[in-house]
This record gives C-alpha cells, sequence and structure tokens, in this order.
C-alpha cells in the first residue's frame, strides 16, 4: 500500500516537473552571446540606449511596448553609421567584422530580450502578436539565433506562409513578407551585414527538402515574378487627381439651387409685375383736381371743348 502510494507521489511529481519544464525554452549555443557577432554585441552593450534607456524596462511588456514604439527595420546597423568603404578583404564589412557603427534598435532589444530568459508563453506572444509584425519578426529572430537547428522547422512550420508584411531595410525601401522571411532564413546565413548561427548539413538538407516539396521551385518563382508585377504596377499606376471636399461639392450645389431658384423667383416677379399693371383691380386711380369733381362721362366732354378751341 504505501510502496504504491509512493509511486503515485513520484509519478505525479514527475509530472508537475515536466509540465513546468514545458515553459522553458531551450538554449543553443553560447548563453552568454545569444550567438551574435561579436562586434554587434559589443556596440550593444557599450550603447547609451542599451545601457541607460533599456536598462530601466523590467519585465517582459515594458519591452514589447518598446518595440511597437521604436523598431522600423530589422537590419542590424542604423542607415549610413557603417563606414567600411576603405577595407578590403575578409574585413570589408561581409561578415560584420573591421570598423563597427550605431547598432539598431531593432538589435538591442532582441539581446535585451534575451536577458529576460523568455518562457514559451512569452515568445509565443511574440510570434503571434497583433499589433505590430516587427514584435513577431523579433520573437522569430529570437528563435533563429537561440533554438536548436533541428527544432527552427518546427516552429517556423506554421508561418511559412504568413502574408503580413513589414520592411526590413534601414530607410526603407525592402518589404517582404514574413513567410518569405522565415523561409530564407532557413536556407540563408547572411543577413545583411551578420551572419545566422550555422545549421549543420543533415538538418539543412532535411529543411531544404522539406521546402522544395512545400514550395516547388516554379511555384516559387511564379509567385515571385507576380509579386514583382503587382508592386511595378502599383508604381507605374498614375496618380488619382485630388477629389474636391465635399463641403466644396455641397456648397457649390447650394449655389447653384440658390441661382436657379433667384433666376425661376426673378422671372414670376416679371410676370407678376406684367399681370399686375395689366390688372383693373391693381391700377392706380386717376389723379383728380381737389377742387372740382367729374361726374360720370364729364371730363371725357370737358376734353373734348378744350382741343377745340
Amino acid at each position: 500500500m504505501d510502496q504504491t502510494s509512493t509511486n503515485s507521489d513520484e509519478e505525479g511529481n514527475h509530472s508537475a516537473k515536466t509540465s513546468k519544464q514545458s515553459n522553458v525554452l531551450p538554449l543553443w549555443g553560447n548563453e552568454r552571446t545569444m550567438n551574435l557577432n561579436p562586434l554587434i554585441l559589443t556596440n550593444i552593450q557599450s550603447s547609451h540606449y542599451f545601457k541607460v534607456n533599456l536598462y530601466e524596462l523590467k519585465t517582459y511588456h515594458e519591452v514589447v511596448d518598446e518595440i511597437y514604439y521604436k523598431v522600423s527595420h530589422l537590419e542590424p546597423w542604423e542607415k549610413g553609421s557603417r563606414r567600411t568603404s576603405g577595407q578590403t578583404g575578409m574585413c570589408g564589412g561581409v561578415r560584420g567584422v573591421g570598423a563597427g557603427g550605431i547598432v539598431s534598435t531593432a538589435y538591442c532589444l532582441l539581446y535585451k530580450l534575451f536577458t529576460l530568459k523568455l518562457t514559451r508563453k512569452q515568445l509565443n506572444g511574440l510570434i503571434g502578436h497583433c499589433d505590430s509584425p516587427y514584435i513577431r519578426a523579433l520573437g522569430f529572430m529570437y528563435i533563429r539565433y537561440t533554438f536548436p537547428p533541428g527544432s527552427l522547422l518546427e516552429w517556423f512550420e506554421d508561418y511559412l506562409e504568413d502574408e503580413e508584411e513589414l520592411d526590413v531595410k534601414a530607410g526603407g525601401g525592402q518589404n517582404i513578407t514574413i513567410g518569405l522571411m522565415l523561409r530564407q532564413w532557413l536556407v540563408k546565413l547572411e543577413w545583411f551585414s551578420t551572419l545566422f548561427p550555422r545549421i549543420p548539413v543533415p538538418i539543412q538538407q532535411k529543411i531544404q527538402k522539406h521546402l522544395e516539396n512545400r514550395f516547388p521551385p516554379h511555384a516559387v518563382q511564379a509567385a515571385t515574378e507576380r509579386a514583382r508585377e503587382d508592386r511595378n504596377n502599383r508604381r507605374e499606376r498614375p496618380a488619382a487627381p485630388p477629389v474636391a471636399p465635399l463641403r466644396d461639392d455641397i456648397r457649390r450645389d447650394f449655389l447653384r439651387d440658390d441661382d436657379r431658384r433667384r433666376d425661376h423667383r426673378g422671372g414670376h416677379d416679371r410676370r407678376d409685375r406684367k399681370h399686375r399693371d395689366r390688372s383693373p383691380l391693381r391700377r392706380s386711380p386717376a389723379r383728380r383736381s381737389p377742387t372740382r369733381s367729374y361726374k360720370h362721362g364729364e371730363r371725357g366732354a370737358s376734353r373734348e371743348r378744350r382741343s377745340r378751341y
């Protein structure tokens, strides 16, 4: 009896421990650097924005709000802050080595999320967020940098056809859907001037085969060309003529109606005046002399007598 109760207690403790650990996310690679490029990490840790502004943010929700208001691209460096023109060879800005620049807000917030040690529930809240595509993108980028390569496809699987768009280039000009961005992250290491962690060859081949079966090359090419044509058509489409405000249209109609009413009323006034002049009832009475009164027919006779003489 006691042994049975002891076994049940152990099973209960084991199940509780497993359920508790299920909310803990796996971490692959360097637990201190988040597998970031050393130059990017150094610039993040020494930046005023990370040391002062982000230091005051203590909770997950505060960081999410900061992403919503501050992130506008996904490059590691701000536009025009990195000078690589005088470098050659491997230090030519290809892999994030050499002269640094101003590290982007997106990467500072990405590393801030890493310092918070996100839980599974919080990460699911990031990648399914409905307020901003950049909140979702940083959640997916967190997965790409810190998760074991074997679990990347499992996390990205449901979002490979996501059609929500975002501009990933500093300064704007490179719109991409989240689904296409995730497919690129699974097959390419390069991301602007830095690199994602490498994926072992067997896992990479498995991912490549899965993507080819789900997205055949000819279908992907046709979809890409169709999207490019749509963008070109939007650019070449002539701008619509400016539409006058509705208030001006209403005012113009009222003025036109007033003119018509005035013209119509004026015609009626002229006709009424004619009829009034011709009407014997409205004709003004004849002027009579104040000293002499005429009987009926006498006035006409007097005029005839005056005309004779």
